[in-house]
């Protein structure tokens, strides 16, 4: 008889994969410490070929969030005028945890496309972490992430590392509405 006793828990752990939303609207408490352990264990849980642990992952403090808002502010500023700027930034001062994920550039693209995809499925994971602890999150990719003067503020070489994304955490002020995905949407069913 094969143990099955790791199906114990499918139901639920099927539930926060498919029950987690983007979360746009953070309440300003902290995520405590403890939480954010957990969700940087599962992201180095993700499945990464050779076991290249490509991740290179910023918690980043107050002082650098001020510096990415005050970028992003002043490009928000030139593009849409003062009165987007000002609401981009009330409610990017309101997110209490960000974390950062890059991805170190190997000169080999296969490798690298490995290691890209090993770092978004660890992504993944943290999300999945954060949601089943009570916590949203947003995956941001946004035009300030590629500006040159954010990875001079983290304090990152672009030429060792390309970002994944900026995750943003907090307790959610709102949960938006859980849009219907099909899943049968882009998938062919081969003999």
């Amino acid at each position: 008889m094969i143990d099955i006793s790791f199906l114990e828990n499918t139901d639920s752990f099927e539930n926060v994969i498919n029950s987690r939303v983007t979360v746009h609207d953070f309440k300003t408490q902290a995520v405590p410490k403890n939480v954010v352990d957990k969700a940087l264990f599962s992201l180095a849980a993700a499945p990464n070929h050779f076991l290249t642990r490509p991740w290179r992952v910023y918690v980043l403090g107050q002082k650098i969030v001020n510096e990415i808002v005050e970028l992003n502010t002043a490009k928000v500023r030139i593009d849409k005028g003062e009165k987007a700027a000002q609401i981009k930034k009330e409610r990017w001062t309101k997110v209490p945890c960000w974390i950062l994920v890059n991805c170190t550039i190997s000169q080999d693209e296969i490798r690298f496309q490995e290691d890209y995809a090993a770092c978004a499925c660890g992504i993944q994971n943290m999300m999945l972490t954060f949601w089943s602890n009570g916590y949203g999150t947003k995956w941001t990719t946004g035009p300030v992430i590629r500006d040159p003067d954010f990875s001079s503020i983290v304090g990152f070489d672009t030429s060792k590392e390309v970002v994944v994304g900026l995750l943003w955490v907090g307790l959610p002020n709102a949960i938006p509405e859980k849009r219907v995905r099909d899943p049968e949407h882009n998938v062919t069913w081969l003999p």
